[in-house]
């Protein structure tokens, strides 16, 4: 048996520790530890605070999705206070969420996870002629032209679409082979690119991969327009407890919004669509379907087990969750759990989550028996409910070496600054592949009742990549695969969703309503004494959650139940192990030395570590900085450098 220690795992947001057990003579991997090494205590930064700032701090938790903290924090505060936004403000959070997921998406797959399956160095074999054929292939073959019914047409013709030409792909190799052959591999670094998975692709698809990534970063950049247009920047966009500070006005050429900078948001909009369509789903099924055929169905962890999902779009604007208003009123009615999926939809079962769930102290809980936190006396070994989450930090350090270099944590005791999130005592995966299996489940068990526009581009992406697969949606939905293309239909069904509400903007906008704020309790003395409140939110890594408590109007209590805390959490001696720990223990590793199966299937799930940890000591000061050697990235024992 064989102990790795892949420390930190790059091309992720923060840091990540993964340690694995591996039996060197079969590559089963016996046991997994996922640790998130940086503590979040921006809770304690929250107390006290104004709780119509909250959402301009609470979005500092991350760099990426900035805008979805925002979002989930102005939800859980309307929700404390009663509020009901105007029906443009809607529109244009909902602009702004699908313009989020859409570009994070296209990003982590190009830029973070595709180096995972492509190599640059495997590119320098393809042939520039094959290559170019080969683009027209995948295209004409792998595109699945879903749109959303009687959405607007505002182009002539799609901009942006790839290249296929021997010069084009020539001159590509040529810039790709300077780079490798100058020894400075730069954005290529700290990758085994000897690892025999490599070699599982054609070199032209590694040629053609590597192309689209070059182009992916510049073309990422103008996806989040709307942001600076609705929110006046990005990343941290403004929003404002109400609705958003974005004033309409189509006659008055200098109003914040009016019919230029709408065009604007149109015509990026409109970017999303085509480059998911031409470049990310027909070169993700074309990768996929060759891994699938080569038998790699692994990874799949807790997928197949349990999932969860709160829900996503509000299709009108309402008037809050905890009194079931939100679960009314949603395009995408993934609100729910799903278990047992893998063993197929007749012996899955769902559990709708609605308004009654939230405010139950036994369904939605943390605990922290194997994180580095404790909580009270009386409480010291329970699961606590969000609304009185405690965030107490009780570093133990390592069961072997010292405080700042690790050689080995303690599966044992605490090894994490996360916490573990349970539902109804269970831990649960959360994602894009989350909400696909429960809309699936919900409609194979005739649950769904007629589904909405987007829930049936859903099905009808399903049965499409089935029909490409050759397989049943529960052998192949709940793998490593899986869940990287149900992040890619995820990003096409939310560049339909993004054109949909953008439409639905402009008709109301016609109307002569240009209302984007309720002011009704801005005002501190139409508050109550005491109140609380919940936000939900499907973000592009799953089901987000803020718990705000109001006292004497200020923020009494705030805790924030992340993605990547549900999947990357550490284990629970009754629930077991998390998403990451079981995906891990649900993949062969070739080569103990070079786990590169281990990081893949980690990045699978797109891991925001900054999201579930945050630097900061119990007064609020800035932690030094931990950094790793700028030479290497990605390290197996001994553990990197730390400076």
């Amino acid at each position: 048996m064989k102990h790795v220690v892949v420390d930190p795992i790059t091309r992720i947001e923060g840091h990540l520790r993964a340690e694995v057990q591996v039996d060197e003579a079969t590559g089963k991997v016996t046991d997994a530890i996922s640790s998130g090494t940086a503590w979040r205590g921006l809770e304690l930064v929250m107390h006290g605070r104004d709780p119509r700032d909250a959402w301009a701090y609470i979005q500092r938790i991350c760099g990426v999705c900035t805008t979805a903290h925002a979002l989930c924090s102005v939800r859980a505060v309307e929700d404390a206070l009663g509020i009901r936004i105007p029906k443009n403000a809607n529109y244009i959070r909902n602009i702004m969420a699908a313009t989020l997921t859409v570009q994070d998406h296209i990003v982590h797959f190009y830029h973070l996870h595709a180096l995972d399956w492509v190599s640059p160095v495997e590119a320098l074999a393809a042939d520039p002629v094959k290559t170019a054929e080969l683009q027209n292939t995948v295209v004409n073959t792998y595109k699945l032209p879903f749109r959303a019914p009687g959405t607007s047409v505002t182009e002539a013709f799609e901009h942006d679409f790839p290249a296929a030409t021997p010069a084009y792909f020539a001159e590509i190799q040529g810039k790709v082979k300077a780079i490798v052959e100058s020894g400075q591999l730069g954005i290529f670094s700290a990758n085994w690119w000897d690892h025999p998975d490599y070699k599982l692709l054609p070199p032209e698809v590694h040629l053609m991969a590597v192309a689209h990534y070059l182009e992916m970063l510049d073309k990422q950049r103008e996806l989040v327009t709307p942001h600076v247009i609705f929110g006046g920047k990005n990343p941290h966009p403004h929003y404002v407890v109400g609705g958003m500070p974005c004033s309409i006005s189509l006659t008055d050429g200098n109003a914040p919004v009016n019919a230029a900078r709408l065009a604007i948001v149109d015509r990026a909009i409109n970017m999303g669509r085509t480059l998911v369509n031409n470049y990310y789903l027909p070169d993700l099924i074309a990768i996929g379907s060759i891994y699938v055929k080569a038998g790699r169905v692994d990874g799949g962890g807790l997928a197949g087990t349990r999932v969860l999902a709160y829900g996503a779009y509000p299709l009108e604007n309402y008037s809050g969750t905890s009194n079931g208003d939100f679960f009314n009123n949603l395009l995408i009615r993934c609100n729910g759990v799903v278990e047992n999926f893998k063993a197929g939809v007749a012996n899955a079962k769902f559990t709708e989550i609605n308004a009654d769930d939230v405010q139950d102290p036994k369904c939605f809980t943390e605990a922290v028996g194997h994180s580095w936190y404790q909580y009270p006396d009386a409480k010291r070994d329970a699961d606590i409910h969000p609304w009185d989450g405690v965030t107490d930090p009780k570093y133990t350090g390592p069961k072997e070496g010292t405080a700042t270099e690790w050689k080995a944590l303690n599966e044992q005791g605490k090894y994490s600054w996360l916490k573990t999130p349970k539902w109804r005592g269970q831990l649960c995966e959360v994602g894009p592949l989350a909400r696909y299996i429960i809309i699936y489940t919900k409609a194979q068990k005739g649950l769904l009742g007629t589904p909405t526009w987007a829930e049936q581009m859903m099905l009808d992406q399903i049965q499409a990549v089935s029909s490409v697969l050759g397989l049943a949606p529960n052998v192949w939905l709940p793998t490593m695969v899986g869940r990287t293309a149900a992040r890619a239909l995820d990003c096409q069904l939310n560049a339909e969703i993004n054109k949909f509400f953008f439409d639905k903007l402009i008709a109301n906008i016609k109307t002569g309503d240009t209302e984007v704020v309720n002011n009704d309790h801005w005002n501190t003395d139409t508050w109550p004494q005491t109140c609380k409140g919940v936000g939900l939110y499907e973000a592009p890594r799953g089901g987000l959650s803020h718990w705000v408590q109001i006292k004497d109007d200020k923020v009494d209590n705030y805790q924030c139940v992340v993605p990547t805390t549900w999947n990357a959490c550490p284990r629970d001696d009754k629930a077991g192990h998390g998403a990451y720990e079981l995906a891990m223990m649900d993949t062969h590793v070739a080569i103990p030395d070079k786990p590169l199966e281990i990081v893949k299937v980690v990045r699978s799930f797109d891991p925001c570590m900054a999201c579930a940890t945050h630097m900061y000591n119990a007064k609020g000061e800035k932690i030094s900085v931990v950094t790793t050697d700028p030479c290497s990235g990605t390290h197996v024992e001994p553990v990197e450098k730390r400076e």
